[in-house]
């Protein structure tokens, strides 16, 4: 039993402790979020990595998240509960910040193409965070060292308005989700149908536990002794539904290879031109033009018997005899039709000469070097 404890103990992943079994060792697993991170930081599209930033600053707003559940499962004392005052709408403040930066991120992607740089997306959403911790600083320097009130004792109500820019944050980042779902890139578009249903999903989680903190408790007379287990809830609940509904698929949709083209595209003018050179076309021509290069010969005799046989009202030839068959099959479906690839391929150029009536390039003639 000893030898078999030491096994599974060296099975278990760094980070994770002794006793956890398989599936939940995914959870504290160092070694596959090191990949993670090392794989997000080796993306080479200028689009993709523009989200890189966002999406590591979330996972450290998450974690916060999680690790800030614990402090209201102990005993409250003062440093305690300056702390948790302190970090609730900042951390909230970081997470639906990344989430309106990765917004407006796809929004300019949709319009123009492009995306801003991965360090101003990142900056933007770490000052948009920056306001909520002002806030959250005047009101303890309000409440507590101004009024001397304790850092424990305050009104729900005036800890649900100390988080009212939180909110604000979130309703841009819903309508800047759904104005990324208008753009002219169906590429991402994916990427912003998540954003949305975490902006949704977030919006609804918030007035759930609004309503319960401010009425819910009172009206069930739970009042002082439910207030912090339905904090601690709401926190792993944001956390939880920002990783599985966004952080998890923006990652996937990043670290996802780009679709390689089926076929060389002869217009892409970014192509290289050694590879135009040697792509063959006789791939792309119908059999009966082919057949039409091979019995050259016979198609322009038949044809010049047919014009002397009209013109002198007698046979010219075994094909126009008044008794004998009409001009085979072959002949007339061997007659070639310039096409606008064929016009491409010649360069433009259309003889005039009464010896050049049918174009008579061969097909694996590529035409003028035009790339």
């Amino acid at each position: 039993c000893h030898r078999q404890d030491s096994e599974d103990s060296e099975a278990l992943p760094t980070g994770c402790g002794w006793g956890l079994v398989r599936p939940y060792t995914l959870l504290c697993d160092l070694d596959s979020i090191l990949i993670l991170l090392c794989r997000l930081h080796t993306i080479g599209e200028a689009e993709k990595r523009s989200g890189v930033g966002p999406i590591l600053l979330l996972l450290l707003g998450i974690l916060g998240l999680f690790g800030l559940s614990f402090a209201y499962l102990i005993e409250q004392d003062e440093s305690l509960c300056l702390l948790q005052r302190a970090l609730w709408g900042v951390l909230f403040a970081l997470c639906f910040s990344c989430l309106l930066v990765q917004g407006v991120r796809l929004r300019r992607i949709g319009l123009e193409r492009r995306s801003p740089g991965g360090c101003a997306l990142t900056g933007l959403a770490l000052g948009l965070s920056a306001v909520q911790g002002i806030i959250a600083a005047e009101w303890l320097l309000l409440t507590v060292l101004r009024e001397g009130r304790p850092a424990c004792e305050y009104l729900p109500m005036d800890f649900s308005l100390a988080c009212s820019y939180v909110l604000a944050l979130l309703l841009a980042a819903l309508t800047a989700a759904c104005l990324a779902l208008c753009g002219k890139t169906s590429q991402w578009r994916c990427n912003a149908i998540w954003l949305v249903v975490t902006c949704l999903l977030s919006l609804l989680l918030w007035v759930a536990w609004v309503g319960l903190y401010l009425h819910g408790i009172e009206w069930l007379g739970r009042s002082p002794e439910w207030n912090d287990p339905a904090l601690a809830i709401a926190l792993v609940a944001q956390g939880w539904l920002l990783l599985i509904f966004h952080a998890i698929p923006e990652a996937h949709i990043c670290l996802r290879s780009p679709p390689q083209p089926t076929a060389p595209d002869y217009f892409d003018t970014s192509q290289n031109s050694t590879r135009m050179r040697e792509t063959s076309f006789d791939e792309d021509i119908p059999l009966s033009h082919r057949q039409f290069v091979e019995n050259q010969g016979y198609g322009y005799s038949d044809e010049k018997r047919c014009r002397y046989s009209l013109r002198t009202g007698g046979p010219a030839g075994p094909h126009n005899s008044n008794t004998g068959p009409r001009p085979s099959a072959p002949f007339r479906s061997n007659v070639y039709q310039p096409t606008e690839m064929t016009m491409i391929l010649n360069g433009g150029a259309v003889s005039t000469s009464s010896q050049s009536q049918v174009p008579s390039a061969p097909p694996t003639y590529t035409g003028r070097q035009l790339w």
